[in-house]
């Protein structure tokens, strides 16, 4: 059983296990807890009721958070001749072809985001096997197989999220840190959920939105009403610095 610190334990004590918080709820409750030592990563997990095992019941996509992700992303470009320039000038960390791909085969990963160009995929569908678990195989879908590389590496640097659900029918997305404002993590937050309703699958059937959790690197898990997912802004607007609390 894994052993948790003073801070976490204290964290989990103020929430009632029973309860699920509105969003406003639980991101103030997640800024109240003790700070550790670092910026934490803020998480939300989102359990849907899809059947992954068939194909027209997965999800996946891309979304721009309005705030952002508060993360400093590392993105490898294949690309060649003038397609490599364009993506060195918007930013790109490492832009290469064949000895990228060399590159990979020997171990290196350092990148959170890969993007290539059509041509390139013959380098690239090679790299499945390294790329493909991390979650960083280039995709036609998620804008990250294109000519238009500056754009891709604009919109990544930018934050641009690539979300899809897990073979648990889970979707992990990272809506911010510790440190933003409160209203900006709910607009991350409504904008993550309104992304998901938006892209439900018309063959999916039951209830859609099984469980949401929000979380940071270091604290505990806050269960989430999956039952609000509107006016999640307008519920900021109507209890403006109010503390969170725990429902007697």
């Amino acid at each position: 059983m894994t052993q948790h610190g003073k801070t976490y334990r204290q964290s989990r004590s103020q929430i009632d296990r029973e309860y699920a918080y509105s969003p406003l709820e639980a991101v103030r409750m997640l800024k109240s807890f003790e700070d550790a030592k670092f910026d934490e990563t803020v998480e939300l997990h989102v359990r849907l009721g899809l059947n992954v095992r068939h194909a027209d019941q997965q999800l996946r996509g891309t979304l721009m958070l309005p705030h952002g992700t508060g993360r400093e992303l590392k993105v490898a470009v294949f690309a060649e001749g003038d397609t490599a320039r364009e993506a060195a000038q918007a930013g790109a960390d490492v832009v290469g072809s064949a000895d990228l791909a060399k590159r990979i085969e020997e171990g290196f990963t350092e990148f959170d985001v890969a993007i290539a160009t059509p041509d390139q995929m013959g380098n690239v569908g090679k790299l499945g096997r390294i790329l493909g678990p991390r979650g960083l195989m280039p995709n036609p879908k998620t804008g990250t197989v294109t000519m238009d590389v500056g754009k891709a590496v604009s919109e990544a640097k930018a934050g641009k999220l690539e979300y899809r659900t897990d073979r648990g029918a889970n979707v992990h997305v990272v809506i911010g840190k510790k440190s933003f404002e409160e209203r900006a993590l709910v607009e991350n937050y409504a904008t993550v959920l309104d992304e998901i309703v938006r892209a439900k699958p018309s063959a999916a059937k039951g209830r859609y939105i099984r469980q949401i959790t929000l979380t940071s690197t270091m604290g505990p898990g806050i269960h989430v009403d999956p039952a609000k997912i509107r006016g999640i802004v307008e519920e900021l607007d109507e209890q403006p610095g109010e503390a969170a609390t725990v429902p007697a």
